[in-house]
């Protein structure tokens, strides 16, 4: 017979979906069969696997260790003990950094680090070691770790995009992270430089759709635009800016403009500031050739210079509650401060309080 201690990482999921995970080999009517005959049973009474487990719920498996793993595709029988729950209990170490990547916020349910630009959030390719397998790794190297969760970056920044990336350290985490995204009600802000000079804060809208054949979107104003050009479903997108301070070099205009991603959508920001004339300096996909030519001879610049810079909680938090509320913000990298600096612009001359 198998007992297993729930953690506060396995906590919050129903138990059909954690014995899924556990007996990853076995199909769900063998496990429900089990349930059905007793031989699974939950804090030693009959389960029917819609129960929601909480953290030191005890499941029983009367089972060999032999016969449960050869209901695991690794093999191997995971192990919840008391003492692992306890270790759950006290304060995660504090550290700066994951893999060289600044950490702005760590608790036992989520992360929060300042991505470089030129790091993968997510495997583009099955060999790609990403931020989201150095997350796991780092997961793996504490003390509570747990074989049966997977933590995973919960947005996704494009490669060359740098700053605040979220993460969820515990299913409880992950959750939460996920629902303030989808119900946007988590504030998230980005700083850039775009071509041209934007006199005044603006809310822009519009619809877009990806290009079957390229890895771009396209921005179209009006939901009439699309229906005109055939897209079906586009996605409707919505972005606000504003104008924090100007610079010029030559004869060109540029701003250092703080963006609200209201939707978030992919490239949204890059695409959708392009659409009113005012592409990021240094996009490939998106940008001025022109202008881009330019800030690479001059600034060295070889990719778009887009950060993610801040984000701003909500109350009413599952867990973190300590950040409710609370404001995080990415500090920017030395070639974005070298490229204000060079145009004579200050980040802080026209932000908003």
């Amino acid at each position: 017979m198998q007992e297993i201690i729930i953690n506060e990482a396995n906590e919050g999921q129903r138990l059909n979906k954690f014995l899924g995970k556990y007996l990853d080999g076995a199909p769900q009517s063998f496990i429900y069969k089990m349930l059905r005959k007793k031989n699974i049973k939950l804090n030693k009474g009959k389960a029917t696997g819609n129960e929601v487990l909480n953290a030191t719920d005890t499941i029983q498996i009367f089972m060999s260790d032999e016969a449960i793993m050869n209901f695991r595709k690794d093999g191997k029988v995971p192990t919840f003990t008391v003492k692992q729950q306890s270790i759950l209990q006290s304060k995660p170490p504090v550290r700066d950094s994951l893999a060289g990547i600044p950490i702005l916020y760590e608790d036992e349910d989520i992360i929060i680090l300042n991505k470089p630009a030129g790091v993968l959030s997510q495997k583009a390719q099955p060999d790609d070691y990403s931020l989201n397998e150095r997350i796991v790794d780092y997961y793996h190297t504490k003390n509570n770790a747990d074989t049966l969760f997977v933590p995973s970056v919960c947005n996704r920044l494009d490669r060359n995009t740098s700053g605040i990336i979220l993460a969820g350290m515990s299913l409880k985490g992950s959750q939460m992270l996920s629902r303030i995204l989808k119900d946007r009600t988590l504030d998230k802000y980005y700083l850039t430089i775009v071509s041209g000079k934007v006199e005044k804060a603006s809310t822009i809208k519009g619809f877009l759709t990806k290009k079957a054949s390229h890895n771009q979107v396209v921005v179209y104003q009006t939901i009439d635009e699309t229906t005109k050009n055939g897209v079906e479903k586009p996605a409707f997108i919505e972005t606000q800016y504003e104008p924090i301070d100007y610079g010029r070099f030559g004869n060109l205009d540029f701003t250092l403009l703080k963006v609200k991603l209201v939707t978030g959508k992919t490239h949204q920001i890059r695409a959708h500031l392009r659409s009113v004339g005012h592409p990021i300096i240094g996009d490939g996909k998106y940008g001025l050739k022109s202008v881009n030519a330019i800030t690479k001879k001059e600034f060295g610049l070889k990719h778009q210079l887009l950060h993610a810079y801040e984000i701003t909680f909500p109350s009413g938090l599952e867990v973190a509650k300590q950040i409710e509320n609370q404001t995080i913000r990415a500090t920017l990298s030395d070639e974005f401060l070298c490229i204000i600096r060079s145009l004579h612009m200050s980040i802080n001359k026209g932000e908003s309080k």
